[in-house]
């Protein structure tokens, strides 16, 4: 069989990924020849996953996701600065010269369903404080926002975020009082399938709040699902999901993905 360009997504664990469906609709829509994987990749196994790949010329590049948006930085190029902006990344590309580079898709990809939302000078609420928390932290600092909490179990590192990205706020433990926001957004691991729930009291939110829940697997989760209990508006993770993934299409792939068959990708990722 010939070879054709591909690009994955490696994680650990991988196989909730949905990363695979959206890059297929979009290549098949595009009739373009190339393919889209997931690969398991442990920790341990990184390092060894980056040199087997940089050697294979089809491979396009790959998605980044738990754990190794931060570990992934120690393999590659990072010509955007990438570490000291946002300090975790979810891509990795090969350029034009054969070096592999990294950048992040998820800052996008998490602004782009709260673009129209008049969030300046509103507080904030951010679960998490991984490589997804930063880049959502790395989105916040350039709106202008008022306050933001970050709520984690290990509050100096919370702390430590905060004044890295020049955010006033505060840092808290997991099970303290939520104070009144705007914006409560899960960039946690924390509800996904497979993981422990999240375990969160709403009742300190306003009525006019949005609820943005990162997680996709599954996509109705327990913080969402409590949100609309109190009739707060939600956001999904296939919101961020698609966002991302739609500029992560483009470098490896070198066309924009047809976003107006949105809808038809969106039934598809929850049939």
């Amino acid at each position: 069989m010939t070879n054709i360009p591909y690009a994955e997504v490696i994680g650990d664990p991988i196989a909730h990924s949905k990363s695979p469906i959206i890059h297929k609709f979009w290549l098949e829509k595009l009739s373009i020849k190339a393919d889209y994987r997931m690969f398991h990749v442990k920790p341990e196994e990184l390092a060894d996953y980056v040199a087997t790949r940089r050697e294979d010329q089809d491979w396009q590049g790959c998605n980044v996701t738990i754990p190794h948006k931060l570990a992934i930085m120690d393999h590659v190029s990072d010509p955007g600065n990438v570490r000291a902006s946002i300090g975790a990344m979810n891509t990795v590309a090969r350029a034009e010269n054969g070096d592999l580079f990294g950048t992040n898709t998820d800052a996008g990809g998490f602004f782009a369903p709260i673009a129209d939302v008049p969030l300046s000078g509103q507080d904030v609420i951010v679960i998490g404080a991984g490589g997804a928390a930063q880049a959502v932290l790395f989105a916040l600092s350039r709106i202008d926002v008022g306050s933001v909490t970050i709520i984690n179990r290990n509050v100096l590192k919370a702390s430590a975020l905060l004044a890295r990205f020049g955010l006033k706020g505060q840092a808290l433990e997991h099970g303290s009082a939520l104070p009144a926001a705007a914006l409560l957004v899960n960039a946690s691991a924390l509800g996904m399938k497979g993981q422990d729930d999240l375990v969160i009291d709403l009742a300190n939110l306003p009525e006019d709040a949005i609820v943005y829940d990162l997680v996709y697997v599954p996509i109705k989760t327990p913080l969402l699902k409590a949100a609309k209990a109190r009739g707060l508006e939600t956001i999904d993770g296939l919101a961020m999901l698609i966002g991302q993934a739609a500029v992560a299409f483009e470098i490896f792939f070198g066309q924009a993905p047809p976003l107006e068959h949105d809808e038809e990708l969106r039934k598809l990722l929850l049939a």
